[in-house]
């Protein structure tokens, strides 16, 4: 029974009706509320409204058809001009009185621009992620791009996603580490590189190099291993490489923002001031690029072996990530080519120093500086350069990280033991 209530405060009613779920009782209270001249808000928690009773086949008592129950609903609920849908949203908080409340909605992102989607389903074709669909109680799979049931009201599209994966929480770079694997696991080779490198613009020295702290947070090691992140990093851009000689694999799938006037030096041009010169460049800035030494790459080229790194493949990611915006000058170094207070008269705004961390650790221990004694980084520098440099036949390698390795497998490649 409705019952009226007086308004103690004699304010005048909003004139607005809100009604907390569109199942078959909610879609027909607001159609009479909307009916009577009330503006009504319907408001349900999925994507579409319809409620429970659109996943039935028939109703009780009379046996009836109900998707031919609900379907003049569901006609009239969309168009009628008093009834504003919001789905996906729940009720949080209400307050107020009789004729007056104010409600707060948490309401979920559809990802999907509903004035543009025209329902043409075009995206479930190419969506690489499948996810057990809750309409069909998980007895069937549905892309993460979905509409709940062909009938739904709204007919647009929605794209679920839940909270940050564990893997791409964990990468210091934030690569989106499930997207990526999910299109290798649909054959979408090209599309996995691009949506590495949005991230991640040397996708073949991570897919080599990288310690993957993603995978020591994949959730499939609570069932058996983690998925191979790396590698199948690593396999991405191979495969672009191998298929460097098509344009269409070759060129990266990248947005460019429009130029602008701001001029930014970068110096270094190791991994991190590469990665800075690309992503400024695709924010619109001209950048330039300074180098001390006649090559890029930094640390990658210098310090770590080709074996683990081939130099092809580091050339091909450095090439990958250059364009029209950047600028390099090789063989110039601060404070002896040039100086802050010099490009700042050139009209340069900004400055990124990725000078690197070539000095390597040493033991506080007696005898450390002796004769025959190197440092890792400057025998791993030493060996990549092409300069001289001699090991015994018996060789100590004290430590037992990347560099320690790394400096191991030289060594035995110079003829040690």
């Amino acid at each position: 029974m409705i019952e009226r209530v007086d308004n103690p405060t004699g304010d005048t009613p909003r004139g607005a009706v809100m009604v907390v779920g569109a199942g078959i009782a909610g879609m027909q209270s607001a159609i009479d509320l909307a009916d009577a001249g009330f503006k009504v808000y319907l408001v349900d928690k999925e994507t579409s409204i319809g409620g429970h009773m659109a996943q039935l086949d028939k109703t009780f008592p009379t046996n009836d058809c109900a998707m031919c129950t609900i379907s003049p609903r569901l006609i009239d609920v969309a168009r009628h001009d008093n009834i504003e849908l919001v789905t996906g949203a729940e009720l949080i908080a209400l307050q107020g009185q009789a004729g007056d409340f104010t409600a707060r909605l948490h309401v979920q992102p559809r990802y999907v621009d509903m004035a543009k989607c025209n329902a043409c389903g075009d995206c479930v074709a190419v969506c690489p992620v499948y996810t057990p669909a809750e309409f069909e109680q998980g007895t069937a799979e549905r892309t993460a791009i979905h509409r709940r049931f062909p009938q739904a009201t709204p007919g647009q599209f929605a794209i679920s996603k839940g909270a940050m994966s564990p893997c791409r929480a964990a990468c210091p770079a934030g690569v989106n580490a499930h997207g990526y694997v999910a299109l290798v696991g649909k054959g979408r080779f090209k599309e996995a590189y691009d949506l590495v490198f949005q991230d991640c613009p040397l996708p073949s020295v991570c897919g080599r190099i990288c310690q993957h702290p993603c995978e020591g947070q994949c959730n499939r090691a609570d069932w058996d291993d983690p998925v191979a992140v790396r590698n199948l990093k690593r396999f991405v851009a191979d495969y672009v490489y191998e298929h460097r000689d098509d344009e269409s694999i070759r060129r990266v799938a990248v947005t460019m923002a429009p130029p602008r006037q701001e001029k930014v030096a970068v110096i270094g041009g190791g991994p991190g001031g590469l990665t800075a010169a690309h992503d400024l460049s695709r924010r619109g800035y001209t950048v330039t690029l300074f180098e001390e030494l006649p090559f890029l790459g930094g640390m990658l080229r210098v310090c770590v072996p080709a074996f683990r790194l081939p130099r092809e493949r580091l050339d091909f990611d450095i090439a990958q990530l250059l364009n029209d915006r950047i600028e390099v000058k090789l063989e110039s170094r601060l404070g002896r080519d040039f100086t802050l207070e010099a490009l700042r008269a050139e009209g340069y705004k900004a400055f990124f120093l990725s000078t690197g961390a070539h000095k390597g650790r040493s033991l506080s221990i007696e005898g450390a500086e002796a004769d025959g004694v190197l440092n890792g980084l400057e025998f791993l520098r030493k060996a990549n350069t092409g300069e001289p440099v001699t090991v015994g036949k018996r060789t100590v390698v004290v430590g037992g990280g990347n560099v320690a390795t790394d400096a191991a497998r030289v060594a035995l490649r110079c003829g040690a033991e």
